[in-house]
């Protein structure tokens, strides 16, 4: 991990495209202002997370679901 220190109204350039610049400091808590292209997604690191969380339980196959269509590729026959 990179760490670098900067003050208020400083900014950190990432590859030509994305600008980081610190808006304010009080105490613990730091503003950050981020400038980037509109495809690059941002998020905040605990949502992120949560979203990748979702994406894994949407791609689980679900077993009464596997079941559900596996009896109707089967057929009413059988």
């Amino acid at each position: 991990m990179l760490v670098l220190s900067r003050k208020k109204g400083e900014t950190i350039v990432i590859q030509d495209q994305i600008e980081l610049t610190i808006l304010s400091v009080d105490g613990d808590t730091v503003k950050v202002g981020i400038s980037a292209p509109k495809h690059v997604d941002i998020f905040r690191k605990e949502v992120y997370l949560s979203i990748q969380e979702a994406n894994r339980e949407s791609a689980a196959p679900q077993q009464s679901d596997l079941n559900a269509l596996i009896d109707r590729l089967r057929g009413p026959d059988n």
